[in-house]
């Protein structure tokens, strides 16, 4: 091959939950492993009536190039609603992206150099890692229990760029960091000049009670904030936003002019036709119901097949249980002989930045009917069996 790639492109590795999602198009597979919303949740009708009215009331616009910032009354929109959940926070601060993944790689492209340090969980969200993987990073893990990041452990991360953050139903473990973890974290990342990044695509996603105020409201200067439409709409749309404090958000844009000049217009006015009277307080509530009720499937068939030595901890929101397997049993290991059996997951090992834990695995429960979350579990839990043996 006559061209010659970069060394980031060195740096740049498959996703495994994709390359997962593969094998598990094989007929009769019961898939736990994507981290997909539930197809049923997307409001088909709505969107259509609202496509409708976008093209009637302004195809033009809708057609045509639009400015890097995003859709304006979408910008409002998103300030409005942060504002109220006690975010400091105007129009001109929100960058409409491309999904929230794209506001992951214009962090990275701004905010990191090669060799610089970035905190991050211990899990941490796979997409991040191969976000901010090609912009070279030394990654330090901060060690969690099971409210989240131990503020002691941000000593490790001292002089890092950021630390990066799932403060609500973190993909991969589920967990929800509470009031009193995110003022402790908070007040030591601001006491040691730590910046965070704080990813929330699952926030809406709650069960039975919202979840403390975001970690941006809390030091709002120091914050970049991250959110989606993703979860609570469509995925394919491809919507999301960053949140930037006023001196950081220039740079965010020139990033992304030259990425992709703005995410679709039609996009963006369509999901704005659709949410700005009200829709999803009316919808999302359908979601949070429907998710609890699979929620409560997996838990029951968790701990009625299960063998002894596994661990999880039930999810309050979100879309994923995290399981610890026996210490010595290698999830990735496990995985040919689950999907033999009809069922797949996806390893716990790929969401470590270092000192993998390889006895555990993440089962989404969004997708599947309560009846085959049942079956899948016990197909798991037979091939835990036979693996031990």
């Amino acid at each position: 091959m006559p061209f010659q790639q970069a060394r980031r492109a060195e740096r740049m590795n498959p996703s495994i939950i994709r390359e997962i999602l593969k094998v598990t198009e094989r007929p009769g597979v019961i898939s736990l492993a994507g981290g997909l919303p539930s197809p049923e949740t997307f409001p088909v009708e709505a969107m259509r009536a609202a496509a409708e009215r976008v093209l009637r009331d302004s195809p033009r616009e809708a057609l045509q190039y639009a400015a890097s910032e995003g859709y304006g009354p979408l910008r409002e929109w998103v300030a409005g609603e942060l504002t109220a959940q006690g975010l400091r926070v105007d129009a001109a601060q929100v960058l409409i992206t491309t999904g929230s993944q794209q506001g992951l790689d214009l962090v990275g492209k701004i905010l990191i150099d090669a060799g610089s340090r970035v905190a991050v969980e211990s899990p941490t969200y796979l997409g991040a890692l191969q976000a901010f993987n090609p912009y070279e990073p030394e990654f330090v893990s901060i060690a969690c229990d099971d409210d989240g990041p131990l503020p002691q452990a941000l000593d490790a991360a001292k002089g890092a760029r950021f630390l990066y953050a799932l403060p609500n139903f973190q993909n991969p473990s589920g967990r929800c960091m509470s009031a009193p973890r995110r003022d402790a974290l908070m007040a030591k990342a601001q006491a040691i000049g730590l910046p965070v990044v704080e990813d929330n695509p699952y926030g809406d996603l709650w069960f039975d009670a919202p979840p403390p105020a975001p970690l941006a409201s809390r030091w709002h200067e120091g914050t970049v904030y991250l959110g989606s439409f993703s979860k609570v709409l469509a995925p394919g749309l491809r919507l999301g936003y960053v949140v930037a404090p006023k001196p950081l958000y220039p740079k965010l844009l020139q990033a992304k002019q030259a990425a992709d000049l703005h995410s679709p217009s039609f996009n963006q006015r369509l999901v704005h036709e659709v949410i700005r009277n009200g829709f999803l307080r009316e919808h999302v509530p359908t979601i949070r119901e429907r998710y609890k009720m699979q929620r409560d499937a997996m838990r029951v068939a968790l701990e009625k097949h299960m063998p002894p030595g596994c661990r999880w901890n039930v999810p309050v929101g979100g879309m994923f249980f995290w399981i610890e397997l026996p210490e010595q049993v290698d999830a990735m290991a496990l995985l040919p002989q689950a999907v033999e059996r009809g069922m797949a997951f996806v390893p716990g090992a790929a969401f470590y930045a270092d000192r993998p834990l390889r006895n555990t695995l993440r089962l989404s429960f969004v997708t599947v009917p309560a009846p085959s979350i049942g079956e899948g579990i016990a197909a798991l839990a037979q091939t835990l069996k036979e693996h031990q043996r």
